[in-house]
C-alpha cells in the first residue's frame, strides 16, 4: 500500500479533525459527546460507558431546549396572526368607509354570534350608547344590509339580522320604482332572503338586485343600501304580488367589521380599526 507523502499528513490529518467535529456537532448534545471523547478512557468499556452516559445526561438538556424553541415558535406565530388580523380589519374598515359613506357611521366589531329572546338570528357588537348607537339604527357592512339594532348599553349592542324570520324591510328592485318587503327565512333554513314586489306585473328575474327603499331619517334604514340578489323567482300564488328568493349581498357568517348608521352628520371614532 503506498504511503501518503509525508508532508500532506499534517493536512489529511487536519481535514480528519475537521470532519470528525463536523460530524458530532451535527448530533443534538455533539458539544458535550465531543468533551467526553477527549478524556482519557481507562480502557474500551470504560470509554464507552461514559459517551453512553453523556449522551443520556443531554437527553433531558436538549428536550428542555427543543421545548423553548417551540413555545418560542408559538409565540411568534400566534404575535403574527394577531397582526395580520389587526391588517384585515384595518382594510376591512376602510372598504367599509369607502362602501358605506352615510352620515355618522359608527363603525364596530361583532364580538358575538347568538339567540336573543325569540330571535334566531342576533348579533353583539362592540359600540353603543357612549357612541351614539341608539335602537333602530341600521348596521351596514362594505357588502350590503347587515341588519338593524334592536338593544344598546354604553358599550355594546345587540343587532337584529336580516335574515332573521321576524325582519321586515321596505325593499325596491334597483333601478326600478317596483317596491316590496323582504323577510328572514332564518340561518337555519340557509340564511337566504324572500323578496315580496307588491306589484303582480313586476318584470322579476333571477340577477335582479334588490336595495332598501330606505325611511324618513335613515331610521331604520336608509336608502340604496344593497340587500342581495334575486336567484330564483317563485310562481305566483295571487294576483296581488310576486314573490322571490334573495341571496343577501351579505355573508353573515363571516361578520367582523360593521358600521352603525347613525345619521348624526358626522361619522364616529375609528375604535374599530
Amino acid at each position: 500500500m503506498r504511503r501518503a507523502p509525508r508532508a500532506r499528513r499534517p493536512v489529511l490529518a487536519l481535514l480528519a479533525a475537521a470532519s470528525a467535529g463536523l460530524i458530532v456537532i451535527g448530533v443534538p448534545g455533539g458539544l458535550a459527546l465531543r468533551h467526553a471523547a477527549g478524556a482519557e478512557p481507562a480502557g474500551r468499556a470504560g470509554g464507552t460507558s461514559a459517551a453512553l452516559g453523556g449522551t443520556a445526561a443531554l437527553g433531558g438538556s436538549d428536550a428542555g431546549d427543543v421545548r423553548a424553541y417551540e413555545l418560542e415558535n408559538a409565540r411568534l406565530a400566534a404575535r403574527l396572526w394577531a397582526a395580520r388580523a389587526e391588517h384585515d380589519r384595518a382594510a376591512r374598515l376602510a372598504e367599509l368607509r369607502e362602501a358605506a359613506p352615510y352620515p355618522g357611521l359608527v363603525p364596530a366589531h361583532v364580538i358575538a354570534v347568538g339567540e336573543g329572546p325569540g330571535r334566531a338570528d342576533t348579533v353583539t357588537i362592540d359600540a353603543g350608547t357612549r357612541r351614539g348607537v341608539r335602537p333602530n339604527m341600521a348596521v351596514v357592512s362594505g357588502d350590503g344590509l347587515v341588519g338593524r339594532v334592536i338593544a344598546a348599553g354604553a358599550d355594546s349592542a345587540t343587532v337584529l339580522l336580516a335574515t332573521d324570520v321576524t325582519s321586515g324591510i321596505g325593499a325596491r328592485l334597483a333601478g326600478s320604482r317596483h317596491v316590496g318587503i323582504v323577510t328572514g327565512e332564518g340561518m337555519r333554513s340557509g340564511g337566504l332572503l324572500r323578496l315580496r314586489v307588491l306589484d303582480a306585473r313586476a318584470p322579476l328575474r333571477v340577477g335582479q338586485r334588490v336595495e332598501t327603499l330606505g325611511s324618513r331619517g335613515m331610521r331604520p334604514y336608509p336608502a340604496g343600501v344593497p340587500i342581495g340578489e334575486v336567484i330564483e323567482v317563485e310562481p305566483a300564488t295571487d294576483q296581488l304580488t310576486r314573490s322571490a328568493l334573495v341571496r343577501p349581498a351579505v355573508r353573515f357568517s363571516a361578520l367582523d367589521v360593521v358600521g352603525v348608521v347613525t345619521g348624526s352628520g358626522r361619522s364616529g371614532d375609528a375604535r374599530a380599526g
